[in-house]
């Protein structure tokens, strides 16, 4: 069944009802329109929190087991260089090795924190929006 009203029928029931009659109808179904998209959103957005906190909490564990794997084939090397140099300066390399890449990676999180430029489209988008419909002073 639709609710779609044909044409003789809308055109009764134009000639029948005021304009303030029309006018109040369209704005209740207008409202009703709306809420039942706000609805929707929110349902929407449920869903999409939910997946997202299940992947979020998969994604931590994989970085906990990633740290446990460089972890032990840090003590895989470090003992390996150890039967070659001795276990006191085989710590030093590994050290080192992990020093040299803690500092390539913080200089490269440093340059990309550097490139953030914030929002500059919706800057651009906010100066284009008219005089008349952004908030005044006045009326705070």
């Amino acid at each position: 069944m639709s609710s779609e009203i044909p044409d003789s029928e809308a055109h009764a029931k134009a000639e029948t009802n005021s304009l303030g009659d029309l006018l109040g109808e369209v704005t209740r179904d207008i409202s009703t329109l709306m809420r039942q998209e706000v609805e929707l959103a929110k349902v929407e957005l449920k869903q999409s929190a939910t997946r997202a906190g299940k992947g979020s909490g998969m994604l931590a564990g994989a970085g906990v087991a990633g740290h446990f794997v460089l972890l032990f084939l840090s003590f895989a090397l470090w003992y390996a260089l150890g039967l070659v140099i001795g276990l006191g300066w085989s710590a030093v390399v590994v050290a080192v090795i992990w020093g040299i890449i803690a500092a390539i990676l913080a200089a490269v999180g440093r340059r990309e924190l550097k490139a953030i430029q914030g929002m500059p489209r919706t800057a651009e988008t906010l100066q284009e929006i008219p005089p008349t419909l952004k908030p005044s002073e006045g009326t705070r």
